[in-house]
């Protein structure tokens, strides 16, 4: 494979997204009368992590379009006809909206969301294809766990303004703010098993790197020393020593290809290992991107997981197909 060269990253971003539909996360009791309170939705079989992308065959991209749409059925005393999606096939559901006698106003007994928001680091820049990858792991809804499929979103430039430490059994977090709309750095177009991907015109602000580096294939990482890049304070990216403890072999996409510790003095006593909003977090060795940090054990924030670069980047459409395994030969 020809050499691939990146920009690593390690600021810290804002990441704002909207579902391709609308989420629902749980299910709520509509009184309509004094004896009686029911959930048309759960009556009718939908369930939290269940995607509705269409009412009556109107597509649905956002909570309010949903409220009018049961507001006309309800008071035509007409039937919904829904369409969604569970465990990637799409399946049908009918109800009729239930008249909340206290709040006057018809409800489907559902709690949605349409959008999610959060705090991560950036972790690579190509400029070749004017693509990033950011997160290291997928994006899910707060209250299911459900991965949220993106319809659309972007990613803004985002200062920490304070870290909560890590302790046994309790990760901290970094504190972050957005900085201001203007500063849209690029479009959010997937969110995978190894983190969200899209559309980035420039190598951000702050980067260390005034020249892109190569990367390192899964099959290059060793164990050993290591850098990662993050931000601890404001916007300044700052390198912090690593020691990755175990690398496993993996010949097809898969997450914890890696077990890194903590060694750096200063980041322990800043953060007390790894915590919230690191994930992402490039993962330098030998002056190669080698991957990205992606979860912190809770019993021992000092170590976590890492991804491989080579899979972030597969799914970034940086590496358009997988490399020829060793074990193979040409006939």
């Amino acid at each position: 494979m020809r050499a691939i060269k990146v920009y690593p990253g390690g600021q810290t971003i804002g990441v704002k997204v909207k579902s391709a539909g609308v989420l629902v996360v749980g299910h709520h009791f509509v009184e309509v009368s004094q004896q009686t309170k029911l959930s048309p939705g759960e009556t009718s079989g939908l369930l939290p992590g269940d995607l509705m992308v269409s009412i009556d065959g109107i597509k649905l991209d956002e909570v309010t379009k949903v409220a009018d749409l049961v507001k006309r059925a309800g008071d035509s005393g007409g039937e919904l006809t829904i369409r969604y999606i569970r465990e990637g096939k799409e399946r049908t559901a009918k109800l009729k909206p239930a008249y909340d006698r206290n709040d006057k106003v018809w409800r489907l007994g559902l709690y949605i969301r349409d959008s999610a928001a959060g705090v991560g680091t950036l972790t690579f820049y190509a400029p070749n294809q004017g693509v990033y990858g950011a997160l290291g792991h997928v994006i899910t809804d707060m209250n299911t766990g459900t991965p949220i499929v993106v319809g659309s979103g972007h990613i803004v430039e985002s200062s920490v303004t304070s870290i909560s430490k890590s302790q046994d059994g309790d990760p901290g977090e970094k504190r972050a703010h957005f900085l201001k709309e203007s500063q849209v750095l690029g479009n959010v177009e997937s969110n995978t098993d190894f983190g969200i991907f899209g559309k980035m015109g420039r190598n951000p602000d702050h980067s260390l790197y005034r020249e892109p580096i190569p990367v390192a294939m899964s099959s290059e990482v060793k164990e050993g020393p290591a850098q990662i890049l993050t931000v601890l304070e404001g916007q300044r990216v700052e390198r912090f020593n690593v020691e990755i403890i175990h690398v496993a072999r993996q010949q097809e996409p898969a997450t914890k290809g890696m077990v890194l510790r903590i060694t750096d003095p200063r980041l322990i006593d800043k953060t007390g290992g790894i915590v919230q909003g690191m994930s992402g977090s490039p993962i330098v060795q030998n002056g190669k991107l080698v991957g990205a940090v992606t979860h912190v054990f809770v019993n021992d924030p000092r170590s976590g997981y890492g991804c491989f670069i080579e899979w972030m980047l597969k799914d970034s459409g940086v590496v358009q197909q997988y490399r020829f395994h060793s074990n193979l030969k040409a006939v």
